[in-house]
């Protein structure tokens, strides 16, 4: 029931479980983010990705395609991946950069998708999860470990109780 929060502190633990015992979840989701973003379909999700990537990391691997991914979360467990592909092109190897994201966030809160995109954006400069790799993602979003927190509890909502809007 609680598999997206289960590595936070104890305390927060006891909160969730309050509001979802009182079925208020929800209610304090849509009290903090009351409107779903604008983003719809996989062209205006390239232009969303682009404009954060060419504020930030300008210098960084282009990106070739970024898409809405169905098979996202059953196949990889994951909300947004970073693919690249290798591809032989006239006799040299041209490298693509992909960035899916699950589809269960094409109806969420603007300010998840922007905490996604800014992880799998900071994914472009940093392979790992570690120190600098945070740093670059609160450098793109000062809020993105609250936002982390709040999108698993988004995704909480949905398992338990279905969507927001």
């Amino acid at each position: 029931m609680l598999k997206y929060i289960l590595h936070y502190p104890q305390p927060i633990i006891e909160q969730v479980q309050r509001l979802i015992s009182e079925e208020r979840l929800g209610e304090w989701l849509l009290g903090k983010y009351p409107e779903p973003h604008g983003v719809r379909n996989n062209k205006a999700l390239y232009e969303y990705t682009m404009t954060l990537k060419n504020q930030y990391l300008r210098k960084s691997a282009p990106l070739n395609k970024v898409l809405f991914d169905g098979k996202l979360s059953q196949t990889y467990q994951a909300l947004g991946i970073n693919v690249s592909r290798t591809m032989a092109h006239g006799g040299k190897l041209k490298v693509r950069k992909e960035i899916r994201i699950g589809t269960l966030f094409q109806n969420a809160p603007e300010d998840f998708l922007r905490m996604i995109v800014v992880h799998e954006l900071s994914h472009l400069k940093e392979a790992e999860h570690n120190k600098s790799f945070y740093q670059l993602c609160c450098h793109m979003e000062p809020h993105y470990h609250q936002l982390e927190l709040d999108t698993r509890l988004y995704m909480t909502q949905l398992e338990l109780f279905g969507s927001l809007y």
